[in-house]
């Protein structure tokens, strides 16, 4: 494996870490900025609408530079972000500077898993993605409580000048260990990016995504309350099992990356029926604290760490260009947006435990989505694959000069 796929991984944890921490800072915050907890919230709902609807936009205006450039840019621009949200002396400051930082961490997210894909073989993309993605799962397992643990004992700034400064360490390795490629020259340009849309297949695993990871975080955006409040373990503990959970999806993930090149619809058909196995059995035992925490964990290893498969996916109905991969993030982002939201409105309606019938309808919808490949892969001759190979991309060549 590349070590240039490992610098990415850094990247997307540094990326990760900055999406996360909000959350776990909101009291602090709210006094610091003299606000309300719930504006504090908005700040949340604001990165994630910047990734989803802005990440686009950023990867189209860095597309004609070349990877790494591309990927300084968007190091620029997040670093911008959180130094402007350390330095905030007002609500609008720290808006306007959390908006500026979901639309960096989308666009680095596109460009680095289209440059995973120039970097390796065809038949190990999918284990390569699972090594970057993996920047996600160690933030959710580390970068959360090791940013949280920063703002509580040195104030909810000082864990802006944290990630900031990790930002600058990721961008001096990706500097370093990332070569330097040319841009992707497949004489098509945007137009050729743009023109992969029109095709329904595309818009089908795209939908498949959203999916996966709604029903999934119709359930990780309530596990607080319902291991608290339903399950009755203390609120000491939800940490220790939020820990786990983050193990657990570190786990998922590498067994996913492993199988995603060759069994891809495969891969994410099971995954979905054991999510939606998952929290059925949550929402049916969520009362009694061991078969919870096992579904909890179940949930992690089949959850998010159906990316990898995910990306093959979406590549293989599209291409491997970064507006692609970028546009596939974003309905990712819809599908963290859906899932918390739609569990706001049940639990207001249904109880604690309806986010997790929520999720498991999801996890079964997205299901569904799969069936026009598993019927044409059924219907086939016994060892076709699923999904047609996709042409390797050009040869990356190593530039001189300007690096066009």
């Amino acid at each position: 494996m590349p070590r240039a796929v490992y610098v990415l991984a850094l990247g997307i944890f540094a990326m990760v870490t900055s999406e996360f921490v909000v959350a776990g800072l909101m009291p602090q915050m709210a006094d610091g900025l003299d606000v309300t907890v719930p504006q504090i919230g908005y700040l949340i709902t604001a990165f994630a609408v910047a990734m989803a609807a802005g990440g686009p936009f950023l990867t189209v205006a860095v597309m004609k530079l070349p990877p790494r450039d591309a990927l300084m840019t968007l190091f620029a621009v997040f670093l911008a972000g959180n130094v402007l949200a350390a330095t905030a002396t007002g609500y609008g400051a720290m808006m306007a500077a959390r908006i500026v930082t979901g639309v960096a961490s989308q666009a680095f997210f596109g460009v680095g898993i289209s440059l995973c894909v120039r970097l390796t073989r065809p038949e190990v993309r999918g284990r390569a993605v699972a090594v970057a993605m993996n920047g996600l799962m160690l933030g959710t397992l580390l970068g959360l409580p090791l940013s949280t643990l920063v703002g509580e004992r040195f104030g909810w700034r000082a864990a802006f000048w944290a990630i900031s400064a990790l930002a600058l360490v990721a961008a001096a390795v990706t500097l370093v260990g990332v070569p330097r490629l040319e841009r992707a020259g497949d004489g098509g340009g945007f137009r050729a990016e743009i023109g992969v849309f029109r095709r329904p297949r595309l818009w089908l695993a795209l939908s498949t995504s959203t999916l996966v990871i709604g029903a999934t975080f119709s359930a990780f955006s309530y596990f607080n309350p319902i291991l608290t409040e339903v399950t009755g373990f203390s609120a000491g503990t939800v940490p220790v099992l939020l820990i786990a959970y983050g193990a657990a999806t570190v786990v998922g993930n590498t067994v996913v990356g492993r199988l995603a090149d060759q069994h891809t619809v495969a891969v994410l058909a099971v995954g979905l029926l054991l999510n939606a196995a998952f929290l059925t059995g949550f929402a049916v035992l969520a009362g009694l604290p061991a078969p919870a925490v096992v579904c909890m964990l179940g949930i992690g290893l089949v959850g998010v760490t159906m990316n990898p498969a995910m990306v093959t996916r979406v590549q293989r109905a599209g291409n491997a260009g970064p507006l692609v991969n970028t546009v596939h993030s974003s309905f990712i982002t819809l599908g963290v947006i859906l899932g918390s939201a739609l569990g706001a409105v049940v639990i207001d309606a249904w109880g604690l435990r309806a986010p997790l019938w929520l999720g498991a309808a999801l996890a079964l919808l997205g299901l569904a989505t799969l069936l026009p490949e598993l019927t044409a892969r059924s219907g086939g001759r016994s060892g076709t694959p699923a999904e047609p190979t996709p042409r390797p991309p050009r040869p990356a060549r190593a530039a001189s000069g300007s690096g066009r």
